[in-house]
């Protein structure tokens, strides 16, 4: 199960995408992608969500009020740089495209209204894509880990950080010491501390 990322300012658009990507998988050679989808109609929001949950693919409007889109995927590769990005848009801004591939490094640029087979079939290649970058960047960590230009303590957190986004964080105190930062916690486990 492939977990996806939607953001868009409004409503109708978010609630179209996720119907169609929770009940249509979608297929790509022999792989078949189901997803499970988060959206959000605010890039902020969206951003606090991607700091402690991975996501394979993030799709997000071009135009939206308080950030556009390039500014948020941007913000979003700092946080999951492996994470595939497209952006969805109504108006065909070249220089936006422009940006949007240079800052953001989006896979791909699509365009409202969508045809759904032609969304499904660039989210499938994207999602590929990725897990071919993925698997290579594996083996050339093995590729380092034999040489010693890496060790297996960092291939290690790479691992757990695109696993766990945030996991590999630590805040330390002045005196040496681990701090919990309160606000990433539950309602339910602050009171415990």
């Amino acid at each position: 199960m492939n977990r996806i990322l939607i953001v868009d300012d409004e409503e109708s658009i978010l609630k179209a995408l996720r119907r169609l990507l929770t009940l249509t998988p979608c297929k790509v050679g022999d792989k078949i992608y189901k997803f499970t989808v988060d959206s959000f109609a605010s890039p902020e929001a969206a951003l606090e969500k991607a700091r402690h949950t991975p996501y394979d693919l993030v799709l997000s409007d071009y135009r939206m009020p308080r950030m556009d889109g390039v500014a948020f995927l941007k913000a979003f590769r700092e946080l999951q740089p492996e994470c595939a990005r497209l952006i969805l848009s109504g108006y065909a801004d070249l220089n936006g495209l422009i940006g949007a591939i240079n800052e953001a490094g989006i896979s791909r640029f699509l365009s409202k209204p969508w045809n759904d087979y032609e969304l499904l079939a660039a989210i499938g290649q994207a999602l590929a894509l990725r897990e071919l970058t993925m698997e290579n960047q594996r083996l050339a960590d093995l590729a380092r880990l034999s040489m010693g230009q890496v060790s297996p303590e960092e291939i290690e957190r790479k691992r757990l950080e695109a696993e766990e986004p945030g996991i590999t964080s630590v805040i330390w105190g002045p005196d040496g010491s681990v701090m919990i930062d309160e606000s990433l916690l539950d309602d339910g486990d602050q009171g415990k501390l």
